[in-house]
């Protein structure tokens, strides 16, 4: 049950990251015409100004899960690289119960009125030629902090394996958040 969980935690956030891989091709592309139209035709776009946030909101937002499982956020490595494999799940599993679950309970429950008052205002771009759709924006949190919440959930569950003794297959998983 624990590997079956596991693994279907593992393909949504590695199907999420690779999907939204895709939005760092049109934030590369949508910066080319930006700089393209503003220097060579002398024109702008609010709304493609505007959208470069959203791309990059997206990336950074929406591909936490994803980096989380590929031991892709930053650490001080200092001893850990050194750890045996149940030193560093315990690490692991310490991390994300002492720092990661809190962390992302503050983020939601501070985030959830903002967000909330967002949808019910129906909020959009002050420039009248941005893009309406400011509480889509703002909703990039709350896939932030489900998507780390469900990896933290597979990375606790991979470093309780491991502190019984049991192996996986997923080495990426070794590795882990602090």
């Amino acid at each position: 049950m624990i590997t079956r969980l596991t693994r279907i935690i593992d393909h949504f956030n590695d199907r999420l990251g690779r999907l939204i891989s895709w939005a760092t091709l049109a934030l590369v592309l949508t910066q080319f015409g930006v700089v393209v139209s503003h220097y060579i035709f002398r024109t702008g776009s609010i709304f493609f100004q505007e959208s470069l946030l959203y791309l990059h909101s997206l990336i950074f937002l929406g591909a936490a899960g994803y980096t989380l499982k590929h031991n892709g956020h930053v650490r001080v490595d200092v001893f850990y690289s050194r750890f045996s494999a149940r030193r560093k799940a315990l690490v692991n599993l310490l991390g994300c119960l002492v720092f990661l679950f809190p962390m992302l309970g503050v983020i939601c429950w501070m985030s959830w009125p903002y967000i909330a008052d967002s949808w019910a205002a129906g909020e959009g771009s002050i420039e009248s030629s941005g893009i309406q759709a400011v509480y889509l924006l703002k909703s990039l949190i709350l896939l932030f902090v489900v998507s780390l919440f469900l990896q933290g959930i597979s990375l606790t569950l991979h470093s309780l394996n491991t502190l019984r003794g049991k192996t996986h297959d997923d080495a990426d998983h070794q590795e882990g958040l602090l």
